[in-house]
C-alpha cells in the first residue's frame, strides 16, 4: 500500500461506492463473504446500482469475490484503509497522507496533514499479516473469541492502543499523543525520533536509561498499565535527547494475573540492554523495586 494509491483510488470513490464498502463491512461481522442480497439491504441502494458499484470497487482491487456456494464480497486491506481514511478526512483530522515513517509487523506509519497543515502521524493496524493465528493467543483481549476476522483484529488492536495512550498521556508518560481513531487507523502528533536499537553510543547513556525507568514507573503506578513488549526497538530518541516509548497494542493492565511477568519482563529487556551495549551496570531487581515504588531514584545510573 502506497500513500500515491490510496490518494488516487480515494478521489475516483463515490458516496455510493462507500455504502457499498460498508455494506460489506457489516456483513463481515458473520460472514467471510457477504451475500450480495445483504449488501443490497445494507447498502439502500438497488440491485442495478449495487452491481454496478462492486465491479467498480473489484476493478480497484478493494474487494474480493466468490461466486461459490453463494455470491459474496469481502474487503481487503486497500478496501478497508480507504472506508477509515474517508471517515477521518471527513471528520476534519486529515488532509493528506504523505511518506512512511515505518513498515513494522503489524503496522504501518505515515507521515501525513492535518487540515490545519500540522504534520502528524496516521497508523495502520495490519495485525495478523505475519501470524493471524498467533496474534489470537499473544493478544489478551482477543483470547476466547470463536470468530473474529482479520479486520476486527485491527479495529481492536487500534482502538484499545488509542485509549491506553490517552490514559498514558495524561499520566504524563513520554508516548505519542492521540487525536483521532477510526477503524483500524490510528492518528497521532507526529513521531519524531530514531529507534534506541540504531545507535552505537548516546552521550549520556545513564540519563536516557533513568528517563526509561521513570517512565515505565508512571506508566504502571499512574495509568497502571504494562508495555509488555518494550524492546530497543520502540524506545525512540527524540532530536531534543528525550525519550518517547512507542507501540502499544500488546500492554496489559496492572490488575491483571499477568503483569508481574510482563513487568519484569520489560524491566529485564531495558537493563540487560544497558549493561551489555552502554555498560552502565545496573541491578535488575533495584530497578524493580523503583519502578512499582512511589517515586523514581533522581541518581544517574539507578
Amino acid at each position: 500500500m502506497s500513500a500515491e494509491l490510496l490518494g488516487c483510488v480515494l478521489k475516483k470513490l463515490e458516496r455510493q461506492d462507500f455504502r457499498v464498502l460498508i455494506g460489506i463491512e457489516l456483513g463481515m461481522v458473520s460472514h467471510a463473504f457477504t451475500p450480495v442480497e445483504h449488501i443490497l439491504k445494507y447498502s439502500s441502494l438497488t440491485l442495478e446500482e449495487t452491481t454496478f458499484r462492486l465491479r467498480k470497487l473489484h476493478r480497484f482491487n478493494l474487494i474480493k469475490r466468490r461466486s461459490k456456494p453463494f455470491l459474496g464480497y469481502t474487503l481487503n486491506a486497500l478496501g478497508y484503509d480507504c472506508l477509515a481514511l474517508n471517515a477521518l478526512v471527513k471528520g476534519g483530522y486529515l488532509e493528506a497522507l504523505g511518506k512512511p515513517l515505518g513498515i513494522g509487523k503489524e503496522s504501518d506509519v505515515y507521515d501525513a496533514l492535518a487540515p490545519n497543515d500540522e504534520r502528524v502521524a496516521v497508523k495502520f493496524m495490519r495485525v495478523g499479516r505475519t501470524s493471524f493465528r498467533q496474534t489470537r493467543k499473544t493478544r489478551l483481549y482477543i483470547a476466547g473469541r470463536r470468530h473474529i476476522s482479520w479486520i476486527y483484529q485491527s479495529r481492536l488492536a487500534a482502538e484499545r492502543e488509542f485509549k491506553v495512550l490517552a490514559l498514558l498521556h495524561k499520566a504524563g508518560v513520554r508516548v505519542p499523543k492521540p487525536l483521532a481513531w477510526n477503524r483500524h487507523v490510528l492518528v497521532m502528533e507526529v513521531i519524531m525520533g530514531t529507534e534506541l536499537a540504531d545507535y552505537y553510543e548516546i552521550p549520556n547513556p545513564e540519563k536516557v536509561f533513568d528517563e526509561i525507568v521513570e517512565n515505565i514507573h508512571l506508566a504502571y503506578t499512574k495509568a497502571k498499565i504494562i508495555h509488555a513488549d518494550l524492546s530497543a526497538y520502540n524506545v525512540l530518541i527524540k532530536p531534543d535527547g528525550h525519550i518517547l516509548l512507542i507501540d502499544w497494542p500488546q500492554c496489559v493492565e496492572k490488575n491483571q494475573p499477568e503483569s508481574d511477568f510482563y513487568l519484569r519482563r520489560d524491566v529485564e529487556n531495558v537493563v540487560r540492554y544497558f549493561n551489555r551495549k552502554f555498560r552502565i551496570n545496573v541491578d535488575i531487581e533495584k530497578v524493580l523495586i523503583l519502578v512499582k515504588g512511589e517515586h523514581v531514584s533522581e541518581e544517574k545510573g539507578l
